[in-house]
């Protein structure tokens, strides 16, 4: 991708040593809350404060952006879509994020980032790929997490799983298969864009395998920023 190869030294993770920013993407079903929280317990084991954060949300200001998009009866146009979620994101990042990664030893775990909004926006409403990277050029939306783990599903799985949980759907989950297929693909295409941050996990397994597979990653991860801290220091 052109425009990637251009922004490239934009996109980075924070700078601050013994803290990690991680992200958690997948499609309705894909079990993103348990695996969430599964991780937050390891990692609270392995000595780290962990917070969870949502987008949209997170603050008092994303916090009434989330109800005004979940709760939408009318269509919202794509460009207004991407940015209330661009809008919520700079000022979670601002207010909360930054000044907790401050802190060593600290854990963010985001529930959806930037790869949600070029799966949703940029594929599944065809804004494009490169409309999305390009908004977020700018500083903070330029931070990237250190690690972001996609559990990827089927559709099949997906809507078995939506079935069986038989809850009210909200704005996004209330669209049709092909919405879904669009997201699929629209997560395959972040993945390819940014394979080095990006972790594909088999989410169609049990929960405990990919919990599993979860952990040696983020143990993984640990070790090796450990390591290069230590090298620096050294």
């Amino acid at each position: 991708m052109e425009t990637l190869k251009k922004m490239a030294p934009h996109f980075r993770p924070p700078a601050f040593p013994g803290s990690y920013f991680l992200s958690f993407e997948g499609i309705e079903g894909a079990g993103k809350s348990t695996q969430i929280i599964q991780a937050k317990d390891y990692l609270e084991a392995q000595g780290f404060r962990v917070l969870i954060l949502r987008e949209p949300g997170g603050t008092a200001f994303g916090e009434r952006l989330r109800q005004a998009i979940l709760a939408s009866q009318a269509p919202i146009h794509p460009l207004a879509e991407m940015h209330l979620f661009l809008s919520s994101r700079a000022q979670l990042l601002h207010e909360v994020t930054l000044k907790e990664l401050a802190n060593p030893g600290s854990v963010v775990i985001y529930d959806r980032y930037i790869d949600s909004t070029l799966a949703y926006q940029g594929q599944a409403r065809k804004l494009g790929m490169d409309t999305v990277l390009k908004c977020h050029e700018s500083f903070p939306l330029s931070l990237m997490p250190h690690k972001t783990f996609l559990l990827d599903i089927s559709l099949e799985t997906s809507m078995q799983r939506q079935k069986m949980r038989n809850a009210p759907k909200d704005y996004f989950e209330s669209q049709g298969e092909e919405f879904y297929k669009q997201l699929i693909a629209g997560y395959h295409h972040a993945h390819a864009t940014f394979p080095d941050r990006i972790i594909k996990i088999d989410g169609n397994r049990s929960q405990e395998v990919v919990q599993e597979d979860i952990q040696n990653h983020l143990a993984q991860l640990i070790k090796t920023r450990q390591e290069a801290n230590e090298l620096i220091d050294g």
